[in-house]
Protein backbone atom coordinates (compact mmCIF):
# COMPACT_ATOMS: atom_id res chain seq x y z
CA UNK A 1 0.00 0.00 0.00
CA UNK A 2 1.31 3.41 -0.96
CA UNK A 3 2.03 6.10 1.64
CA UNK A 4 -0.54 8.68 -0.31
CA UNK A 5 -3.21 5.86 0.27
CA UNK A 6 -2.45 5.54 4.05
CA UNK A 7 -2.36 9.06 4.51
CA UNK A 8 -5.82 9.11 2.41
CA UNK A 9 -7.32 6.40 4.44
CA UNK A 10 -6.12 8.40 7.41
CA UNK A 11 -7.79 11.68 6.69
CA UNK A 12 -11.07 9.50 5.85
CA UNK A 13 -10.90 8.20 9.05
CA UNK A 14 -9.83 11.80 10.56
CA UNK A 15 -13.04 13.11 8.87
CA UNK A 16 -15.80 10.89 9.99
CA UNK A 17 -14.73 11.37 13.66
CA UNK A 18 -15.03 15.22 12.93
CA UNK A 19 -18.59 14.45 11.55
CA UNK A 20 -19.32 12.46 14.60
CA UNK A 21 -17.94 14.82 16.79
CA UNK A 22 -20.03 17.84 14.92
CA UNK A 23 -23.35 15.91 14.71
CA UNK A 24 -23.23 16.28 18.87
CA UNK A 25 -24.82 20.13 18.20
CA UNK A 26 -24.69 20.31 14.14
CA UNK A 27 -28.07 18.89 12.44
CA UNK A 28 -26.47 18.94 9.00
CA UNK A 29 -24.03 16.47 10.07
CA UNK A 30 -26.42 14.32 11.81
CA UNK A 31 -28.27 13.91 8.92
CA UNK A 32 -24.87 13.49 6.95
CA UNK A 33 -24.48 9.90 9.52
CA UNK A 34 -28.16 9.17 9.67
CA UNK A 35 -28.48 8.99 5.58
CA UNK A 36 -25.51 6.53 5.68
CA UNK A 37 -26.35 4.34 7.85
CA UNK A 38 -27.42 0.53 6.59
CA UNK A 39 -26.68 1.62 3.01
CA UNK A 40 -26.05 -1.82 1.77
CA UNK A 41 -29.67 -3.09 2.85
CA UNK A 42 -31.71 0.39 1.69
CA UNK A 43 -29.56 -0.45 -2.03
CA UNK A 44 -30.56 -3.71 -1.79
CA UNK A 45 -34.65 -3.31 -1.45
CA UNK A 46 -34.78 -0.53 -3.74
CA UNK A 47 -32.78 -1.52 -6.54
CA UNK A 48 -33.21 -5.23 -6.10
CA UNK A 49 -31.62 -7.49 -8.81
CA UNK A 50 -31.48 -4.59 -11.88
CA UNK A 51 -28.47 -3.20 -12.91
CA UNK A 52 -27.70 0.57 -12.90
CA UNK A 53 -27.26 1.22 -16.75
CA UNK A 54 -26.33 5.42 -15.02
CA UNK A 55 -24.48 6.44 -12.13
CA UNK A 56 -24.25 10.42 -11.55
CA UNK A 57 -22.77 11.65 -8.50
CA UNK A 58 -23.15 15.08 -7.11
CA UNK A 59 -21.46 16.63 -4.18
CA UNK A 60 -24.75 19.14 -3.41
CA UNK A 61 -27.47 20.95 -5.01
CA UNK A 62 -25.20 22.89 -7.14
CA UNK A 63 -23.46 19.88 -8.73
CA UNK A 64 -26.98 18.18 -9.59
CA UNK A 65 -28.14 21.69 -11.25
CA UNK A 66 -24.92 20.71 -13.70
CA UNK A 67 -25.76 17.30 -14.05
CA UNK A 68 -29.78 17.99 -14.37
CA UNK A 69 -29.35 18.74 -18.09
CA UNK A 70 -27.21 15.79 -18.66
CA UNK A 71 -29.61 13.45 -16.81
CA UNK A 72 -32.78 14.73 -19.07
CA UNK A 73 -31.00 14.24 -21.66
CA UNK A 74 -30.39 11.11 -21.28
CA UNK A 75 -33.82 10.05 -20.03
CA UNK A 76 -35.34 11.53 -22.86
CA UNK A 77 -33.01 9.68 -25.47
CA UNK A 78 -32.85 6.73 -23.59
CA UNK A 79 -36.24 6.12 -21.30
CA UNK A 80 -36.17 2.87 -20.16
CA UNK A 81 -32.80 3.05 -18.89
CA UNK A 82 -31.88 2.48 -14.93
CA UNK A 83 -30.50 6.03 -13.21
CA UNK A 84 -28.96 5.67 -9.49
CA UNK A 85 -28.19 9.46 -8.26
CA UNK A 86 -26.07 9.99 -5.50
CA UNK A 87 -25.03 12.79 -3.16
CA UNK A 88 -22.18 13.90 -0.79
CA UNK A 89 -24.41 16.21 1.08
CA UNK A 90 -27.15 16.77 2.76
CA UNK A 91 -27.97 20.01 1.11
CA UNK A 92 -27.92 18.20 -2.26
CA UNK A 93 -29.88 14.89 -0.84
CA UNK A 94 -32.68 16.84 0.95
CA UNK A 95 -34.04 18.58 -1.56
CA UNK A 96 -33.71 15.77 -4.44
CA UNK A 97 -34.05 13.20 -2.34
CA UNK A 98 -37.47 12.38 -4.76
CA UNK A 99 -36.25 13.40 -8.16
CA UNK A 100 -38.76 12.26 -10.50
CA UNK A 101 -35.85 11.34 -13.45
CA UNK A 102 -33.81 8.64 -11.22
CA UNK A 103 -34.89 5.57 -10.06
CA UNK A 104 -32.93 5.52 -6.92
CA UNK A 105 -31.67 8.51 -4.86
CA UNK A 106 -29.22 8.21 -2.09
CA UNK A 107 -25.81 9.13 -0.23
CA UNK A 108 -22.15 7.92 -1.88
CA UNK A 109 -20.98 6.14 1.26
CA UNK A 110 -17.80 6.94 2.73
CA UNK A 111 -14.76 6.06 0.50
CA UNK A 112 -13.67 3.04 1.71
CA UNK A 113 -11.63 0.34 -0.15
CA UNK A 114 -14.55 -2.06 1.19
CA UNK A 115 -17.35 0.82 0.88
CA UNK A 116 -16.27 1.20 -2.94
CA UNK A 117 -15.88 -2.66 -3.77
CA UNK A 118 -19.26 -3.74 -2.26
CA UNK A 119 -21.11 -0.26 -3.42
CA UNK A 120 -20.08 -0.90 -6.86
CA UNK A 121 -20.34 -4.92 -6.94
CA UNK A 122 -24.19 -3.91 -6.06
CA UNK A 123 -25.34 -1.25 -8.56
CA UNK A 124 -22.97 -2.95 -11.45
CA UNK A 125 -22.61 0.34 -13.71
CA UNK A 126 -22.70 0.53 -17.27
CA UNK A 127 -21.34 4.20 -17.01
CA UNK A 128 -20.48 6.56 -14.48
CA UNK A 129 -20.42 10.27 -14.28
CA UNK A 130 -18.59 12.45 -11.97
CA UNK A 131 -20.06 16.52 -11.73
CA UNK A 132 -17.09 19.18 -11.22
CA UNK A 133 -15.17 18.37 -8.12
CA UNK A 134 -15.76 14.53 -7.43
CA UNK A 135 -12.32 12.77 -7.13
CA UNK A 136 -12.59 9.93 -5.06
CA UNK A 137 -9.86 7.41 -4.81
CA UNK A 138 -11.54 4.07 -3.95
CA UNK A 139 -14.21 4.45 -6.30
CA UNK A 140 -12.85 5.40 -9.07
CA UNK A 141 -9.99 2.65 -8.69
CA UNK A 142 -12.43 0.14 -8.46
CA UNK A 143 -14.51 1.30 -11.45
CA UNK A 144 -10.96 1.47 -13.45
CA UNK A 145 -10.15 -2.10 -12.09
CA UNK A 146 -13.47 -3.05 -13.49
CA UNK A 147 -13.26 -1.15 -16.63
CA UNK A 148 -16.01 0.87 -16.39
CA UNK A 149 -16.29 3.77 -18.01
CA UNK A 150 -15.98 6.78 -15.93
CA UNK A 151 -16.86 10.59 -17.25
CA UNK A 152 -16.36 13.99 -15.34
CA UNK A 153 -17.97 17.13 -16.70
CA UNK A 154 -18.26 20.63 -16.04
CA UNK A 155 -14.78 20.18 -14.40
CA UNK A 156 -12.12 23.23 -13.70
CA UNK A 157 -8.75 22.77 -12.56
CA UNK A 158 -6.26 25.10 -11.11
CA UNK A 159 -2.82 24.56 -10.53
CA UNK A 160 -2.52 24.45 -7.13
CA UNK A 161 -4.80 22.00 -6.52
CA UNK A 162 -3.42 18.57 -5.07
CA UNK A 163 -2.97 16.97 -8.46
CA UNK A 164 -0.13 19.30 -9.69
CA UNK A 165 1.57 19.28 -6.37
CA UNK A 166 4.99 17.41 -5.76
CA UNK A 167 3.46 15.27 -3.29
CA UNK A 168 0.26 14.86 -5.30
CA UNK A 169 1.46 12.25 -7.91
CA UNK A 170 -0.90 9.45 -7.08
CA UNK A 171 -3.93 11.65 -7.44
CA UNK A 172 -2.74 13.11 -10.50
CA UNK A 173 -2.63 9.33 -11.77
CA UNK A 174 -6.14 8.67 -10.74
CA UNK A 175 -7.27 11.57 -13.65
CA UNK A 176 -6.06 9.43 -16.40
CA UNK A 177 -8.99 7.02 -14.94
CA UNK A 178 -11.19 8.88 -16.39
CA UNK A 179 -12.67 7.58 -20.01
CA UNK A 180 -13.13 11.51 -21.03
CA UNK A 181 -13.23 14.54 -18.65
CA UNK A 182 -15.13 17.24 -20.41
CA UNK A 183 -13.99 20.87 -18.60
CA UNK A 184 -15.19 24.42 -18.61
CA UNK A 185 -12.73 26.33 -20.77
CA UNK A 186 -9.04 26.10 -21.88
CA UNK A 187 -7.48 26.86 -19.08
CA UNK A 188 -8.19 23.55 -17.58
CA UNK A 189 -7.69 22.15 -20.63
CA UNK A 190 -4.36 23.04 -20.91
CA UNK A 191 -3.28 22.44 -17.42
CA UNK A 192 -4.53 18.71 -17.53
CA UNK A 193 -2.58 18.31 -21.06
CA UNK A 194 0.96 20.08 -19.44
CA UNK A 195 0.51 17.28 -16.52
CA UNK A 196 -0.19 14.43 -19.77
CA UNK A 197 -3.70 14.53 -19.36
CA UNK A 198 -4.77 14.00 -22.64
CA UNK A 199 -8.61 12.49 -23.23
CA UNK A 200 -10.01 16.00 -22.39
CA UNK A 201 -13.29 18.09 -24.32
CA UNK A 202 -13.68 21.61 -23.88
CA UNK A 203 -17.40 21.37 -23.02
CA UNK A 204 -18.50 24.82 -20.88
CA UNK A 205 -20.38 24.33 -17.43
CA UNK A 206 -24.03 22.44 -17.67
CA UNK A 207 -25.26 24.86 -15.41
CA UNK A 208 -25.63 27.53 -18.29
CA UNK A 209 -27.86 24.72 -19.78
CA UNK A 210 -29.92 24.75 -16.58
CA UNK A 211 -30.19 28.09 -16.73
CA UNK A 212 -31.38 28.86 -20.04
CA UNK A 213 -34.09 25.95 -19.88
CA UNK A 214 -35.02 27.72 -16.26
CA UNK A 215 -35.49 31.02 -18.41
CA UNK A 216 -37.22 29.66 -20.92
CA UNK A 217 -39.81 27.92 -18.90
CA UNK A 218 -39.97 30.72 -16.28
CA UNK A 219 -43.29 31.81 -14.32
CA UNK A 220 -43.89 34.86 -12.85
CA UNK A 221 -43.72 35.06 -9.03
CA UNK A 222 -46.06 38.14 -8.11
CA UNK A 223 -44.42 38.71 -4.93
CA UNK A 224 -40.95 39.26 -6.10
CA UNK A 225 -42.57 40.96 -9.16
CA UNK A 226 -44.00 43.72 -6.52
CA UNK A 227 -40.91 44.07 -4.80
CA UNK A 228 -38.20 44.49 -7.40
CA UNK A 229 -41.25 46.66 -9.84
CA UNK A 230 -39.67 50.51 -9.92
CA UNK A 231 -35.95 49.43 -9.54
CA UNK A 232 -32.81 48.36 -10.56
CA UNK A 233 -32.56 44.88 -8.30
CA UNK A 234 -29.56 42.44 -8.42
CA UNK A 235 -30.17 38.52 -7.73
CA UNK A 236 -27.28 36.89 -5.63
CA UNK A 237 -28.26 33.28 -5.88
CA UNK A 238 -26.73 30.56 -3.71
CA UNK A 239 -24.11 33.32 -1.44
CA UNK A 240 -22.14 31.80 1.57
CA UNK A 241 -21.05 34.22 4.42
CA UNK A 242 -17.93 35.06 2.95
CA UNK A 243 -19.36 36.52 -0.59
CA UNK A 244 -21.40 38.95 1.72
CA UNK A 245 -18.30 41.18 2.36
CA UNK A 246 -17.95 41.58 -1.31
CA UNK A 247 -21.77 42.17 -1.36
CA UNK A 248 -22.05 44.46 1.54
CA UNK A 249 -20.38 47.05 0.04
CA UNK A 250 -22.46 47.21 -3.39
CA UNK A 251 -25.47 47.35 -1.76
CA UNK A 252 -26.31 50.74 -1.45
CA UNK A 253 -25.14 51.41 -5.64
CA UNK A 254 -28.27 49.33 -6.37
CA UNK A 255 -32.30 49.93 -5.51
CA UNK A 256 -32.69 46.32 -4.31
CA UNK A 257 -31.44 43.24 -4.23
CA UNK A 258 -32.85 39.57 -4.06
CA UNK A 259 -30.05 37.48 -1.75
CA UNK A 260 -30.93 33.72 -1.84
CA UNK A 261 -28.52 31.82 0.94
CA UNK A 262 -26.98 28.70 0.06
CA UNK A 263 -27.47 27.71 3.92
CA UNK A 264 -31.59 29.16 4.83
CA UNK A 265 -31.24 29.60 8.41
CA UNK A 266 -32.32 31.56 11.05
CA UNK A 267 -28.49 32.30 11.88
CA UNK A 268 -28.09 33.31 8.50
CA UNK A 269 -30.75 35.16 7.65
CA UNK A 270 -30.03 37.27 10.91
CA UNK A 271 -26.70 38.43 9.37
CA UNK A 272 -28.40 39.48 6.73
CA UNK A 273 -30.81 41.71 8.60
CA UNK A 274 -28.93 43.12 11.06
CA UNK A 275 -26.88 44.59 8.10
CA UNK A 276 -29.76 46.63 6.75
CA UNK A 277 -32.18 47.17 9.65
CA UNK A 278 -35.90 47.95 9.23
CA UNK A 279 -34.77 47.63 4.75
CA UNK A 280 -35.25 43.94 4.40
CA UNK A 281 -38.38 41.85 4.08
CA UNK A 282 -38.23 38.35 3.88
CA UNK A 283 -40.03 36.22 1.12
CA UNK A 284 -41.33 33.57 3.05
CA UNK A 285 -43.14 37.05 5.03
CA UNK A 286 -44.08 38.30 1.60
Amino acid sequence: MSLSRLVYDLFIRVYVAGIRLAALFNPKARLWLSGRRDWRHHLRESLGERRVDLWIHCASLGEFEQGRPVIEALRETHPGMTILLTFFSPSGYKIRKDYALADHVCYLPLDTARNAHDFITMINPRIVIFVKYEFWLHFITELHQRETPVLLISAIFREDQIFFRWYGSRFLRLLACYERIFVQDEHSRQILENHGISRVTIAGDTRFDRVRKIAREASAIPAIDAFVAGGRTIVAGSTWPGDDEAIFPCLEQMDKWVIAPHEVNEPRLRRLEKRFPGQTVRYSRM
